[in-house]
């Protein structure tokens, strides 16, 4: 994967968690340690979300999902698909894609938004016959 790519995406994820009290969020699942967040796609350069088929918009966010061993933290491939959910009950399909650099594996998927709508976000994560569910909510905000 192109590296000027990941380090925009970890610029944007480093920048939003240092000014950001939605910060990243990590639970253990299972033998996983789970890190998720969701960033707006503002933080991304325009180049960057071109190149990864983003669109930048204060409407937009990426959802990033990054899965570790729990014991060695080694990056973990799996597979993930999941739901967002917003109040009334509008549903979103998750797409999302995998990055790999070097050691590091990111799982990213683009989602739509408007300002201060709440959403619920379900992603099932499998490895083999190893099966574990993340949940948690986020309300959105445009910058």
């Amino acid at each position: 994967m192109n590296k000027m790519y990941i380090w925009g995406v970890m610029s944007a994820f480093l920048l939003f968690c240092s000014s950001s009290v939605n910060a990243e969020q990590k639970v253990t699942l299972g033998p996983w340690d789970v890190h998720y967040i969701a960033f707006p796609t503002t933080f991304l350069t325009p180049e960057i979300a071109k190149a990864n088929g983003f669109i930048r918009s204060k409407y937009n966010a990426i959802i990033n999902i990054s899965v570790l061993d729990k014991n060695s933290q080694a990056a973990q491939r799996i597979d993930i698909n999941g739901t967002a959910r917003n109040l009334i009950g509008t549903t979103k399909e998750l797409k999302f894609k995998r990055v790999i650099d070097g050691d590091a594996i990111y799982y990213l998927a683009p989602l739509s938004f408007r300002h201060k709508e709440n959403y619920t976000f379900d992603i099932e994560i499998k490895q083999r016959d190893i099966s574990e569910k993340l949940t948690f909510k986020q309300e959105m905000f445009v910058d």
